[in-house]
């Protein structure tokens, strides 16, 4: 090795340690350092390290040596090697942020998993790291790509045998311990959380109307995709955590939309129909009902108030025929009595036959009864009022004495 070669080793070696000082200890935090007054500084050291301590040297005959002497060679070669030695040993320095994990592997084999701060590894190509962002919250969107893509992965079958268009959004994370098999247990991650989720929705949407699907339960699909997602995601290994499925949009294919939309049209005169139908019902028959047992409950009362009044009439016929046959001719006249009272309380115009001659007797009861209300009124207020008699009564009182007479013996006769 040459002395020119060797100084421009230790140089690069300088350089490099230099700028690896700077970026990661940090005691350059005033400024860069210059180079070139570090390279001046130590091209003088070395030089006096090659010459032996001296600006320049003679032999005994008093000529100048041609070349360093060896011991200065070696020394030379060490400081080059500890300089070479240091900054290999330093690139194993590495440090991780908050949020992100790394997986150190020896000779491509996993090591270990260091969290966040200043780490160390052995230097390559001992080991390697790689640095993995598990906070950092990832989505893979299926159904909003190109119209082939988008095809295979949006058109899903319904239970009922329709076809939906559904775009929806996953998004998903690496576990605090999964940086490991996130890096190692798959070839492409979002690959398979994409077929995971193209496997859950069509499961879980094969199950469901299509009906249900476009307008009631969004919600409960969405959760239901979530946990069968995580169940393949965990047992393939990926260390990825499903956080939500967020269906954005779920419509009938676009070839048959406005056949679709004349359906759910149909369907909703449909049930607009039944709605007025029901509530119609619901009117009518509370309304009925309440008729019919209103009717029920009269004819209740009225067969009560007839059995009951026949049952009284019955009562007072036997209690009748009882003081009848105790007192025969009393029991009758009572009986005319009462039966002329009720009929002369519900009548204001009585004719009375006369047998001593063909005119009738008119007795207007509603005229004298108004008289003896009038002059019970005035009797009580104080006041006399002498009144001439009218001829006509004065003069039918005789008869109409005697008729009454004749009827009750002709009663009694009968």
């Amino acid at each position: 090795m040459t002395s020119n070669s060797m100084l421009s080793t230790a140089k690069s070696g300088v350089s490099r340690l230099g700028q690896w000082l700077s970026a990661r200890l940090g005691i350059f935090n005033q400024g860069p350092p210059d180079l070139d007054e570090l390279w001046r500084d130590f091209q003088k050291r070395l030089n006096n390290v090659f010459r032996g301590g001296s600006g320049g040297g003679s032999d005994s005959g008093g000529s100048r040596s041609g070349g360093p002497s060896p011991k200065a060679a070696g020394a030379g070669v060490a400081v080059v090697l500890g300089v070479a030695a240091v900054i290999w040993l330093g690139s194993g320095i590495f440090i991780v942020n908050e949020g992100e994990a790394a997986v150190i592997t020896q000779f491509g084999k996993y090591r270990s998993t260091t969290g966040a701060g200043l780490q160390m590894r052995l230097p390559y190509p001992i080991q390697q790291h790689e640095i993995v962002k598990v906070a950092q919250v990832r989505k893979v969107e299926i159904g909003t790509k190109a119209r082939a893509q988008r095809t295979r992965e949006a058109l899903m079958l319904t239970d009922d045998e329709n076809i939906v268009d559904i775009q929806y959004e996953v998004q998903y994370r690496i576990k605090g311990d999964g940086a490991r098999d996130f890096l190692f247990n798959s070839a492409s991650p979002e690959d398979a959380v994409q077929q995971a989720a193209e496997s859950a929705m069509r499961e879980v949407v094969g199950r469901m109307t299509m009906d249900s699907v476009l307008y009631e339960s969004r919600s409960t699909i969405a959760g239901d995709v979530s946990k069968r997602m995580q169940s393949l995601i965990d047992r393939y290994g990926t260390g990825i955590e499903i956080l939500a499925v967020a269906i954005q949009n779920a419509q009938p294919p676009e070839q048959v939309q406005a056949a679709f939309d004349d359906a759910v049209k149909a369907g909703q005169d449909r049930e607009r129909a039944i709605n007025e139908g029901q509530a119609y019902a619901n009117d009518v028959i509370p309304r009925a009902k309440g008729a019919a047992s209103r009717l029920m409950q009269q004819a209740e009362g009225h067969k009560s108030r007839v059995v009951e009044t026949a049952r009284g009439d019955a009562s007072r016929f036997r209690a009748v025929v009882g003081e009848y046959n105790r007192a025969p001719a009393v029991t009758r006249d009572r009986m005319y009595i009462d039966a002329m009272q009720e009929i002369f309380s519900n009548t204001t115009k009585v004719l009375v036959e006369s047998r001593q001659g063909n005119n009738l007797l008119y007795l207007p009861l509603d005229k004298i009864m108004a008289q003896t209300s009038a002059e019970a009124n005035r009797a009580a207020s104080g006041t006399v009022t002498v009144q001439a008699p009218t001829p006509a009564p004065a003069q039918q009182a005789p008869a109409q004495q005697q008729s009454t007479a004749d009827m009750l013996r002709n009663r009694e006769a009968r």
